[in-house]
């Protein structure tokens, strides 16, 4: 997408000796545009729509905002672009739940011209994680504006009881956990997510610290010997040293354990972490850590993703006006705020920036900075049919859990997971 500038040209009338002045160039080129934007119900939709007096009254464009629930925004989006709607203008979407299928439908324009232009936008200070997983086929398709990463909270006073540093390393962390699980005090070494969806998100981190992936080249890799390492580390710390029920565990259920005081450890998004800090819902509020993701054979490798971008309907009759509404609520000055109002953002300035800062745990700022050194990008296969994938890569994590042969479930995982990429080809 190329931005144009309407260019007012002065003619000569008559035979006069002074040409017509050139009218000066109107500072609200799109005043009297109006964009339809469509919004997650969303902490960050909340926040930036109390700045949107500001935008509107400094370009004269009028911004009608409609939010829906997660699944009805996606049904609603997915109806109407299907439908070649040019109504729409931006929108909230998730790059790796929706974003490689509206990508693939055309329905999401290609920023990659438009965001290299505006050096004081600055698109070279998003973080490289989080680019990356607004990126396909070396495409930009979206701007991010919340971003996560997965870390690990423990429970400091415990560690600090038993004279335990905090694990570095994953083969640490099993042994803290085994040290520490007690289960008839109903104090458990680790809690996580174990139900078969829910748990690949925060298996990935394991995945890609052991040194594997999903898939490679359009071949799929979840049998690979790093792979049922990974497995076989996610499932032995549920099963050995986690609470009763875990498989059908997603994170509220996995959280409420940490919230109750009886976990010690638990890997999951930094996006979640108020959930244990806010002294109404968790019981050990004053007593939660905050720790980068362990190292495996090849290191800590926490996924660093984008989990909400703005993406800019490829149809809408208003890519300008809509352009400049994208940069305005992604510039430095309003991801400051809305990392200020809680949003984790995705510009290193901000994050290296006090201010940006203030409103986090110190802990949690400081490991959130060394997560966002990663630039593994996907918390999840990426496909279009990502359902029946997660279902696929899920069955070994349970498998595990329940001290199965995890080396044939993941045989069977990949030929699943297999048929599914080539089905995508």
């Amino acid at each position: 997408m190329v931005l144009s500038l309407a260019m007012a040209l002065g003619l000569a009338a008559g035979c006069g000796t002074n040409a017509t002045p050139k009218p000066a160039a109107s500072d609200k080129p799109y005043a009297g545009t109006q964009l339809r934007v469509v919004f997650a119900n969303h902490p960050w939709a909340d926040a930036i729509k109390a700045q949107l007096p500001e935008f509107e009254q400094k370009t004269g464009i009028k911004v009608n905002l409609e939010n829906y629930f997660e699944d009805q925004l996606t049904q609603k989006l997915t109806v109407e672009l299907t439908s070649g709607t040019t109504t729409i203008d931006a929108m909230m979407f998730r790059p790796l739940q929706e974003g490689k299928l509206f990508a693939k439908n055309g329905w999401l324009n290609d920023l990659t011209t438009s965001s290299q232009k505006d050096k004081i936008w600055d698109l070279s200070d998003f973080n490289k994680g989080a680019i990356g997983t607004v990126t396909m086929d070396q495409k930009l398709y979206g701007v991010p504006i919340v971003t996560e990463r997965e870390i690990l909270y423990y429970r400091k006073d415990i560690l600090q009881q038993n004279n335990i540093t905090v694990p570095k390393t994953l083969d640490e962390l099993l042994a803290a956990a085994k040290k520490l699980n007690d289960p008839s005090k109903k104090l458990y070494g680790f809690v996580a997510r174990g139900q078969r969806s829910p748990a690949v998100t925060q298996y990935s981190s394991f995945l890609y610290s052991m040194g594997g992936d999903f898939a490679k080249d359009g071949k799929a890799t979840v049998n690979s010997p790093e792979a049922i390492k990974a497995y076989q580390t996610y499932g032995d710390l549920q099963r050995l040293y986690g609470p009763p029920g875990t498989l059908n565990m997603a994170w509220p259920q996995a959280f409420a354990v940490f919230q109750q005081g009886q976990a010690v450890f638990l890997p999951d998004a930094d996006s979640l972490y108020t959930n244990l800090t806010d002294p109404k819902k968790s019981t050990v509020s004053d007593k939660v850590g905050f720790a980068p993701f362990p190292a495996g054979a090849a290191g800590s490798k926490p996924y660093n993703i984008t989990s909400w971008a703005l993406g800019l309907n490829a149809k809408s009759k208003n890519q300008d006006a809509t352009w400049e509404f994208i940069k305005w609520a992604t510039s430095k000055e309003q991801v400051l705020k809305m990392q200020q109002a809680g949003n984790p953002g995705a510009r290193e300035s901000v994050w290296n920036n006090p201010e940006g800062l203030k409103n986090f745990p110190a802990e949690y700022a400081a490991t959130v900075k060394e997560s966002m050194k990663t630039s593994v990008d996907h918390d999840r296969p990426l496909v279009i049919n990502i359902g029946p994938a997660r279902d696929a890569v899920g069955g070994p994590i349970q498998a595990a859990i329940q001290g199965q042969d995890v080396a044939a479930a993941a045989n069977a995982a990949n030929t699943a997971f297999q048929a599914i990429l080539d089905k995508e080809k």
